[in-house]
């Protein structure tokens, strides 16, 4: 008589447990907080966009590489006009890295007529 039943072993996931830090104290002295709402890099896997004020008419952007963020806290979300909630988040990211900081504008000529 054949048992198929045994059991297999199992293979191991590399998976990181959510951690969260032992103080606000101690993570400020390796990391600098930013706020705003997350959004997925267009095309690149690897980035974070975080932009600052997603309501305002007068915005930017932060873009970061995710292995740079080390801890997410949740904010309380907003609404926009449209009856849309918008999630807000401060991200920690790592003193150090290299940040991208973008301000969309419109090109005028700015002389008096």
């Amino acid at each position: 008589m054949v048992f198929s039943n045994f059991p297999q072993a199992a293979e191991k996931f590399e998976i990181q447990a959510y951690k969260r830090p032992g103080s606000i104290k101690d993570i400020r002295k390796t990391h600098v907080a930013f706020s705003g709402s997350p959004r997925k890099h267009p095309y690149d896997d690897t980035k974070v966009v975080l932009i600052t004020d997603p309501v305002s008419m007068n915005t930017f952007y932060y873009e970061f590489k995710t292995d740079d963020v080390t801890f997410v806290e949740e904010l309380p979300s907003i609404v926009s006009p449209d009856g849309e909630a918008i999630v807000l988040v401060r991200i920690w990211v790592k003193k150090q890295s290299i940040g991208i900081r973008c301000t969309p504008f419109i090109v005028e000529d700015t002389r008096l007529r």
